[in-house]
């Protein structure tokens, strides 16, 4: 974070300080939400959440060394107190960045693939100056701000992930860090219930295009006519990205290996380059091409991007790590999050992952389905099912319509039963899948199958 007073800190948010705090005290250190992250010069927002109030680990921040704490009433500690945290936050945020002209804001949005395509992007801009970006998905009305706070006077591109769980917050988020360059990667089914339809989710995902300035750049997917139509919502140019013909950006000649991993030739207005991706799932070849159509608006060359692209590993934990056990077996961990669109697209990179040798799946009930939830999950069972498994292991007490689609799967409580019941049954060359939605906690159960021997 770029160097700021108390007094000036006070007047972005329009706080009081209090605790004899100094005015002249400097903020130099990193902004925290976590008191064990505190450090000398550094800034402590207390967070009042469900379970845990930040309020009360003031004054462990302040031994720590924290210069202050953001709070909403006073603490053991010197405060700058505030009607609102997070309205604060987002001030203090917004007030950094806008003193900040020369860097380069990009935004990416998505139903599915933003934090592995923000990975990638903040990789390809690294290549021209300093990139700030958030680490795993650091993308809602905390870590968005928390990630703003990082630039300072060196920093040349932030790279930004921006969520909705409603209409408004990518906007809101926009206005934050207003971006010059807004990638939408597609409109998929991810809080379909939340939102009610697809096209209340375009609505949102578009609010990102529409906050861009007439001189910016929206990167669109070709390929998903939602995402497409978000042209006309925008006074930015348009660069299109996607495997259509048309597309500024494309992806031509694309072979899958026996890996699941996708080779294909990076075609741009001005020449191509090969591509080899480290990155599992035909799913990634949407993910860079976007990073590369964003890249190449920044002024990389394409053999650059392609060489970069071609050398990038994943990032970010529990999305299609792929891990191969002494003993021949391969986990499939994808259990950060899950939906219907990236349920097709998990199984269908087992279905190439495992080839002919036996393959294991151990998934959940999908969520923030709405009134549909019934009937997708009923297919999600239907899919599974029909993917040639030797088993599938479904989790949680809410599994009935995924079981009604698979009749066949063993149903278990948690995932300590999964992975016992995964156990007994793996042996040396198996594949096994773990897929599911963040809440039911899967991870846990790749974790522990890579852990130990299969029996």
């Amino acid at each position: 974070m770029i160097p700021l007073p108390l007094a000036r800190i006070a007047e972005i948010t329009s706080g009081a300080l209090t605790g004899m705090a100094d005015p002249r005290a400097v903020v130099h250190g990193p902004v925290v939400i976590d008191s064990r992250a505190a450090e000398p010069g550094s800034l402590f927002v207390a967070i009042k959440g469900e379970r845990v109030d930040g309020h009360d680990f003031a004054q462990r921040a302040h031994e720590a060394g924290a210069a202050a704490v953001l709070a909403a009433r006073p603490v053991e500690a010197p405060a700058v107190i505030v009607g609102d945290v997070l309205t604060a936050l987002a001030d203090l945020a917004r007030a950094v960045i806008s003193d900040m002209p020369a860097v380069t804001v990009v935004g990416v949005t998505g139903s599915a693939g933003k934090t592995t395509t923000k990975d990638l992007m903040a990789r390809l801009a690294a290549r021209i100056g300093v990139t700030v970006a958030p680490v795993g998905s650091y993308n809602n009305e905390i870590g968005h701000p928390l990630t703003v706070l990082k630039v300072d006077r060196t920093t040349r591109f932030l790279v930004l992930e921006l969520s909705a769980r409603n209409i408004g917050h990518i906007a809101h988020l926009a206005s934050v860090a207003p971006p010059r360059i807004g990638v939408v990667l597609n409109v998929g089914t991810a809080h379909l219930g939340v939102f009610g339809g697809k096209e209340a989710i375009a609505q949102a995902k578009g609010e990102l295009v529409e906050a861009l300035p007439a001189d910016g750049v929206a990167v669109l997917n070709a390929d998903d006519p939602l995402v497409r139509a978000m042209a006309g919502r925008t006074e930015a140019r348009v660069t299109y990205f996607g495997r259509s013909p048309d597309a500024h950006v494309r992806a031509e000649d694309e072979v899958i290996d026996e890996r699941g991993r996708a080779s294909f030739t990076l075609r741009a207005p001005t020449g191509a380059a090969p591509v080899r991706l480290r990155l599992y799932g035909a799913h990634a070849v949407e993910n860079a091409l976007a990073a590369a159509a964003a890249a190449y608006e920044l002024g990389l060359p394409v053999a650059t991007i392609a060489e970069e692209l071609s050398a990038a590993e994943p990032r970010s934990r529990w999305r299609m790590e792929v891990t191969d056990r002494q003993d021949g077996v391969t986990v499939i961990n994808d259990a950060y999050n899950a939906n219907p669109d990236s349920m097709r697209a998990a199984f269908e990179s087992l279905a190439t992952i495992g080839g002919a040798r036996r393959r294991f799946a151990v998934i959940a009930s999908l969520r923030e389905l709405g009134e549909d939830s019934a009937a997708l999950n009923e297919d999600l069972g239907r899919l599974a099912a029909g993917s040639g498994l030797e088993a599938l292991i479904v989790v949680g007490e809410d599994a009935g319509p995924v079981l009604a689609g698979a009749p066949g799967a063993l149903h278990v409580p948690d995932a300590h039963a999964a992975t016992a019941e995964l156990s007994a049954r793996l042996a040396p060359g198996d594949v096994v899948l773990v897929k599911g939605p963040r809440a039911a906690g899967l991870e846990r159960v790749a974790e522990a199958i890579l852990g130990g021997d299969a029996r």
